[in-house]
């Protein structure tokens, strides 16, 4: 049998849509809290396995991933159903091309590490943080919109939950927390609402996780 561990902090967005993704694909995996706040990503152990530091890190029968989206792919290639981005080649750049824009364009500029170094070595107020990430944010998520709608129905691409999705979530958890206002964006929204229905979704939730008691 397969031996999963994820390495991951309940809170990390990318973590979060590791969970949400191997929830969806029924793969029984271990968790291995990784907590950011403590610094246990900076300890000379994790380093060992994850010279990165970072979180998700993804154990599949000894062989380490990291990336959540490279995470993704790995899946798909290994457990078929369901697939996390369509068959059809315009399809699958579409799916992607929205993920990355949550992953790689909205993510990096927000995420702890870089909002540490904004106030404890560059010196900035956590006013002039909060405002940083919001901005951000804001600007990534009228353009996610913008490039969904189109071709949304109960999810981000029509009627079938999909990578999008699974990045989506995560990061509107996130919005909420520096209060974020998400009434503009009523695709994603729906998006999202569609998404937490999802047994996989729910059980994935920070709040479900036991480190966030």
């Amino acid at each position: 049998m397969t031996r999963v561990v994820l390495h991951d902090y309940f809170r990390s967005s990318a973590s979060y849509r590791v969970r949400i993704a191997l929830n969806l694909k029924g793969v029984a995996y271990e968790r291995h809290e990784v907590s950011l706040l403590n610094g246990d990503q900076k300890s000379e152990a994790y380093r060992a396995i994850n010279p990165q530091g970072f979180v998700p890190m993804l154990e599949w029968d000894g062989q380490r991933l990291t990336q959540s989206l490279a995470i993704f792919d790995f899946l798909d290639s290994h457990v078929k159903e369901p697939p996390l981005v369509p068959g059809d080649p315009d399809g699958r750049a579409h799916v992607l091309s929205l993920a990355l824009t949550i992953a790689c364009d909205i993510h990096p500029l927000n995420n702890l590490r870089v909002l540490k170094y904004l106030k404890n070595e560059l010196g900035h107020e956590q006013a002039e943080v909060d405002a940083w990430y919001r901005y951000w944010v804001v600007e990534g998520l009228a353009a996610l919109e913008a490039l969904a709608a189109p071709r949304a129905g109960a999810f981000l691409y029509g009627d079938t939950v999909g990578m999008a999705d699974i990045c989506l979530v995560p990061q509107l958890f996130n919005a909420r927390r520096f209060d974020v206002p998400l009434d503009a964006y009523p695709t994603l929204l729906r998006a999202e609402a569609a998404s937490l229905a999802l047994p996989a979704f729910a059980a994935a939730h920070p709040d479900a996780q036991e480190s966030a008691a």
